[in-house]
């Protein structure tokens, strides 16, 4: 649910500041981007640079910083209100939520609180005897009622040495709070309540630390595939090896890297209603693979290879009631004759073929040809890869 999401973390001055970091990056492994506002308080606990560095993006704290030549420095707030999904403030001290229950905005992220658009989680961290105070159990009501999300504070050791509520929750319980609450694809359309897997990108099979076998994939047909379907009103998980496009938002997307950690990702998400195999994955892989580089010097030239798991064979096998496979096949000569040997093979119930050697066609190209087969009957389309990813799907599912 977080994937491709755009997240705000706000740090307030608490010494549970520094488990922000650690938050920060599991959002960012869930797929959210995410940039950090601080109070000028957290800047004592934890640096701005490590924020900076962990979200490869600027860290807003003051609403007119010193030494900033943009003039629209002061507007921050706004363009960051209007980017975010959701806002976090994890910790929250007594003293930042009493700003936000009464409507203050002195720095950066409290005046981001009154401009956002998007839904607030409150995580209340401080000692328990401050978290029990009369004023401040009045502010979580205020804020409560304002339709601000709130995340209770666990009980344990405290800062202050003694023992009671008001530990920052564990991480898992804060991604699991914003992925409840923060806002889904709510598209409608042909496959609406559908779990759609679409595989994409390369694989590589390591010969040794820094050499390995793969392919020029670029992930970007089989990343279309992915929208399209999400056009379309499905829930879509998104596995891909190695690429460097960006990922789709509001896609959950799973990465890995060679044909045996795409295999057991599949065999995770088997139960899914429609499979779509646009990866391009490698059909060999080193029968051994060195731990160290290997010197040119003395260095066998053959390389023993062995196949590599044939997933779409495997899915077309264990293929589940109801259950539609979709496979790609890339070919460089007697495109239609192959493709339908693989659709037979497979067990699948489409293929979508493509030739490499067609012009604006293949693995780097924005654009494509290929021919969509299910064993009776062939269909050619053409244009852009999102417009091909589109069409094909709206063929097979009206």
């Amino acid at each position: 649910m977080l994937s491709g999401k755009r997240i705000i973390l706000g740090v307030t001055g608490g010494i549970a500041a520094y488990k922000a970091a650690f938050l920060l990056r599991a959002y960012q492994k869930a797929g959210a981007d995410v940039r950090v506002a601080m109070t000028p308080a957290a800047t004592r606990f934890v640096g701005v640079e490590t924020f900076s560095s962990l979200s490869k993006h600027e860290v807003a704290v003051e609403v007119f910083p010193e030494n900033r030549a943009n003039t629209e420095s002061w507007t921050q707030h706004i363009s960051w209100a209007e980017w975010a999904d959701l806002f976090v403030i994890a910790p929250c001290t007594a003293n930042t939520l009493a700003k936000i229950a009464h409507g203050i905005s002195d720095n950066m992220l409290t005046a981001t609180v009154l401009a956002a658009r998007c839904p607030l989680l409150i995580c209340p961290t401080m000692d328990g005897e401050m978290y029990e105070a009369p004023a401040v159990q009045t502010n979580l009501e205020t804020v409560k009622e304002r339709g601000y999300h709130l995340l209770e504070p666990e009980e344990g050791y405290l800062a202050s040495g003694l023992e009671g509520k008001g530990r920052l929750p564990e991480i898992a319980s804060i991604l699991k709070e914003s992925s409840r609450i923060i806002p889904t694809n709510n598209t409608e359309g042909p496959l609406t309540g559908q779990k759609v897997v679409v595989t994409a990108g390369p694989t590589r099979e390591y010969i040794d630390p820094v050499r390995y076998i793969s392919n020029p994939s670029s992930g970007k047909m089989g990343f279309a595939m992915a929208e399209a379907a999400q056009q379309l009103g499905a829930e879509v998980t998104l596995i891909h090896g190695p690429v460097s496009i960006p990922k789709p938002r509001g896609i959950e997307t799973v990465e890995i890297e060679s044909a045996a950690d795409l295999f057991e990702e599949v065999k995770k998400e088997a139960d899914a209603d429609i499979v779509i195999m646009a990866a391009a994955v490698a059909d060999f892989s080193p029968q051994e693979t060195s731990r160290q580089k290997i010197k040119k010097k003395g260095a066998k030239t053959e390389l023993s290879l062995t196949q590599t798991q044939d997933i779409l064979r495997w899915l077309g096998k264990h293929k589940q009631d109801g259950q539609q496979l979709i496979g790609f096949a890339m070919e460089t000569e007697e495109l239609i004759k192959n493709a339908q040997t693989k659709l037979e093979k497979k067990n699948a119930d489409w293929i979508v073929a493509n030739s490499i050697s067609e012009p604006d066609a293949g693995f780097q190209s924005d654009t494509n040809s290929v021919y969509l087969l299910d064993g009776k009957s062939q269909q050619q389309f053409k244009g852009s890869k999102k417009e091909v990813a589109l069409t094909i799907l709206q063929t097979i599912f009206g």
